[in-house]
């Protein structure tokens, strides 16, 4: 992770940390869980609102009262609303992105949850992502959300990544394997 990276990341998880705690006090993960998702959301659909947080030229004034309206117009919680305040009086809004992504992630342990990374060939059905959950659950002894991603170049099979473990079945995984196989040989 290079310097910026991590001192992102370091800012984003204290600010985490701190609304986690006062939500989880409050007893308002809940409300934290939907606003993260969507916030997260929002930042994905609206390049404008990405660039908005990431600028330097707009003014802090500008960012909060930004923020403000986007926390009025999407309904979120006091608390997420004053965080993203304070964070835009501080110039910290540009750490958005590592803030909702640790944020999930402490939201999902205290639930017991872990999000395992599927990428497969063609889109899975809702019965093979409800046997791949259980599946994936009885491995690690917690409950497992899917996030599933489609890449055809994969031709078949999957790619799991769940926590530090990556399985790769996908076919072109194999066929690079059977390549650099032969490759020995000769």
């Amino acid at each position: 992770m290079s310097e910026p990276a991590s001192v992102s990341a370091g800012i984003a998880a204290r600010y985490a940390a701190a609304l986690f705690d006062l939500a989880k006090d409050a007893g308002a993960l809940k409300a934290l869980e939907a606003d993260a998702e969507a916030l997260t959301a929002a930042l994905a659909a609206s390049p404008e609102l990405a660039a908005m947080i990431a600028s330097p030229v707009i003014s802090r004034s500008e960012q909060g009262a930004a923020m403000a309206a986007v926390a009025a117009k999407m309904g979120l919680s006091t608390l997420t609303a004053n965080t993203l305040a304070l964070m835009a009086d501080k110039r910290r809004l540009f750490v958005l992105p590592h803030f909702l992504t640790q944020l999930a992630d402490r939201i999902a342990e205290e639930k017991g949850e872990i999000t395992a990374q599927i990428t497969s060939a063609t889109a899975l059905s809702a019965a093979q992502s409800k046997k791949l959950a259980e599946t994936l659950k009885a491995k690690v002894g917690k409950t497992v959300k899917l996030n599933t991603t489609v890449d055809e170049t994969l031709i078949g099979g999957l790619i799991v990544k769940l926590g530090s473990t990556m399985i790769d079945t996908s076919v072109k995984a194999k066929l690079a394997a059977l390549q650099n196989a032969m490759k020995e040989v000769g």
